[in-house]
């Protein structure tokens, strides 16, 4: 393998760790091993709550990166119905419930038939989308109100894999395009459900051909490169 020339290859992210700090674990160890700096850029981040696919690129293969990030993303999120938090995912505690009568399994059905196709997404207030240079995330926790502009995104298909209707616990598959936010789809099926939602676990499970079951589990990157031959370069 050669990283100067670019590789490309995906690791499964862990949970509560951002995808920068993976990027960087990545690049820490194989620097050390290559005894070389390398260059390296991931393809579409992660929240630090979320887990799976995230696609890095080394050398001269980052400039591919922006090609990466349009592919199709496919994604596993489990939704609590019946209350929000401010970030509409677990980074923050319910700030909000609401009531859950009349949310069956065929209500849900219905709804999430609105948000396939190419929809406008507010994204959520707590994201990385920039207002007059700053994060809109760090804006939110300075105590700032921040309003933000919809944009369009498209979602291929949504799925429902479970829901149980005791513990108003959904799960669904959804395939979709870049730049469209889950929390924010969680947020806006809970609206159009007459309650609320938000996101308990998400996992990305493909992004263009990559998928989990081809990803490098983070915890076993060294025994990858080892697997892979991958040794210091010597100079001759």
């Amino acid at each position: 393998m050669d990283f100067k020339a670019g590789e490309i290859f995906a690791i499964d992210k862990p949970y509560r760790m951002s995808s920068f700090g993976a990027l960087a674990h990545v690049r820490y160890l194989l620097s050390h091993r290559l005894g070389y700096k390398v260059k390296i850029g991931h393809a579409g981040t992660l929240d630090p709550l979320a887990t799976g696919v995230l696609i890095l690129c080394t050398g001269k293969a980052t400039k591919q990166i922006e090609t990466l990030q349009t592919h199709t993303k496919e994604y596993v999120a489990t939704l609590q119905l019946g209350a929000t938090t401010v970030s509409y995912d677990m980074e923050h505690p319910e700030n909000a419930t609401y009531p859950t009568e009349g949310i069956t399994l065929a209500s849900i059905s219905e709804v999430i038939k609105q948000f396939v196709g190419d929809i406008e997404q507010v994204p959520p207030t707590y994201s990385a989308v920039k207002v007059n240079g700053d994060r809109a995330y760090q804006l939110r926790r300075d105590g700032q109100e921040v309003e933000l502009k919809p944009k369009q995104v498209r979602i291929d298909e949504i799925e429902i894999l479970r829901f149980d209707e005791e513990g108003m616990k959904l799960q669904l598959r959804v395939v979709c395009g870049k730049g469209t936010y889950i929390r924010a789809l969680a947020r806006d099926l809970g609206r159009a459900l007459n309650s609320g939602a938000y996101l308990t676990e998400l996992r990305r499970t493909r992004v263009g051909d990559y998928s989990v079951d081809n990803c490098v589990p983070f915890n076993d990157f060294v025994a990858w490169m080892d697997e892979n031959n991958i040794k210091k370069e010597i100079i001759i």
